[in-house]
């Protein structure tokens, strides 16, 4: 199979998957445990959420490894288990995508929780070295592009990418932003700049992913679609609408119908890897298949 840049290269759609953190919720983990440990304490729960994504037709399955960077870990008393963790996470998402054709396994690494210097004690030196050794267990695991997620700051992102580079010369990465404060990130970056400035570091994927709902992403999505340069393609996750606080519970009140709509809007923009983030389910992910194979 192409990989992931070649695969859109050549005109295909890409559906991305859905949330994993509400899934995972929904069948048991409590809050405040280490979603992670599950990729080798419960690892068919993990693969029954991926195998739910690939059937309602994605063709990208992200690894169970959001939270999988030392810090983040060590927050659950796993600092010493990173290798492990993310391997398996590759592992358990590899026995998904090897059982249908046309789907990625797209290795999960999110924000390491730490702010860049001067804000902050992350240089780009420890960050590459923090990326690094979680990317090690997802390429080790089998996964097939690197996918850095719900970024915020640019020089993180530096960070990931020169990891991903370092540890898997010529894998395909992929990175997003979160644009959940006025259009623009935590840290104020903009989506058209997030776009070239990420494009310069080698990345051809690039995106924005959860957010306040498909309203504000059409925005960003737009500002992206414009700004992006030739040979790149853009990633769209949306949460399933926001969150409602519902008896005890939060529940996200986006709509399949919804979500449907958006790809087709977002498709009609251009943009071809339409995936869903927080609160979404396989039947968001089979509407957004419907839409963009449409």
């Amino acid at each position: 199979m192409a990989n992931v840049y070649e695969w859109l290269d050549a005109g295909n759609t890409l559906v991305g998957d859905g949330a994993m953190g509400t899934a995972l919720q929904d069948l048991g983990l409590t809050d405040g445990g280490a979603p992670e440990l599950w990729n080798v304490e419960q690892p068919d729960r993990v693969a029954s959420v991926l195998e739910g994504y690939a059937a309602a037709g994605a063709n990208v399955v992200t690894t169970n490894t959001f939270g999988g960077t030392r810090g983040r870990l060590e927050m659950h008393g796993l600092g010493d288990r990173v290798h492990e963790l993310n391997k398996a996470g590759s592992q358990v998402a590899r026995t998904v995508a090897d059982k249908h054709k046309n789907v990625f396994v797209f290795g999960d690494v999110g924000p390491s929780g730490e702010l860049m210097d001067p804000m902050g004690t992350l240089t780009p030196e420890t960050g590459k070295a923090l990326f690094a050794e979680q990317i090690k267990g997802l390429v080790d695991g089998g996964c097939d592009a690197i996918l850095i997620e719900t970024m915020s700051d640019l020089g993180e992102v530096s960070a990931a990418v020169e990891a991903a580079k370092e540890v898997a010369p010529g894998m395909p990465i992929v990175a997003t932003l979160s644009f959940d404060t006025n259009l623009r990130t935590m840290m104020g970056v903009k989506p058209a700049t997030a776009v070239t400035e990420i494009a310069a570091m080698g990345v051809r994927l690039i995106g924005a992913n959860c957010g306040r709902g498909t309203d504000e992403m059409r925005i960003i999505a737009g500002e992206m679609a414009d700004a992006k340069p030739d040979g790149v393609h853009i990633f769209i996750q949306s949460n399933a609408g926001l969150p409602q606080l519902v008896g005890g519970d939060f529940i996200y009140t986006g709509t399949p119908e919804e979500m449907g709509e958006f790809a087709t809007e977002m498709k009609s923009l251009g943009i071809k890897a339409i995936g869903s983030c927080c609160g979404s389910t396989k039947v968001h992910t089979a509407a957004i298949a419907t839409a963009l194979k449409g």
